[in-house]
């Protein structure tokens, strides 16, 4: 369906009170035209009738007019560039976007996530939070592996003692 189609139905839903279901034709739109930023400033919009101003900043971080404390929200929340390059949805190169100032941005997550990762990335392949924190991770896998051993020696024990038990 084309954006200007879409967007009239997100103002129907809007008036008809039903907000999720906005929301949810937003995010789609700018998963298809993530470009574009009329359905970002509408996400943005959309968020802030939920009261979250993480979200809306997180929509409105390409646009020069964003408001600071939800900028600053949205950079609280994600705070790892590659979190960041996760959660802008962007696709393409930093040239695909329609002004300078989302361009220098987008362009300054991504280098930062470049840093952070040590080795070049793009926004066609963001890295998963695995990789952008393997030593983090690590040690989170670790402790799940020892609660899941944990769990199955409980459970050995269990079933050991009624085994002993039947045969008493």
């Amino acid at each position: 369906m084309p954006l200007r189609d879409t967007l009239a139905r997100v103002d129907g839903d809007l008036a008809a009170g039903r907000i999720p279901v906005a929301r949810q034709r937003l995010h789609g739109l700018v998963s298809s035209y993530p470009d574009d930023p009329t359905p970002r400033r509408r996400l943005a919009e959309v968020y802030r009738l939920y009261g979250e101003p993480s979200e809306a900043g997180r929509w409105m971080y390409l646009e020069p007019d964003r408001d600071a404390a939800e900028t600053t929200a949205f950079e609280a929340r994600y705070r790892t560039a590659p979190d960041r390059m996760r959660a802008l949805a962007w696709r393409g190169p930093e040239s695909l976007a329609r002004t300078d100032f989302a361009r220098e941005r987008l362009a300054a997550v991504r280098v930062r996530c470049s840093q952070e990762v040590g080795r070049p990335v793009d926004w066609d392949a963001v890295p998963s939070g695995a990789e952008s924190d393997g030593r983090e991770r690590s040690f989170t896998d670790f402790l799940a592996g020892g609660g899941c051993l944990l769990a199955a020696l409980a459970f050995l024990a269990v079933w050991v003692n009624g085994l002993v038990a039947l045969f008493e």
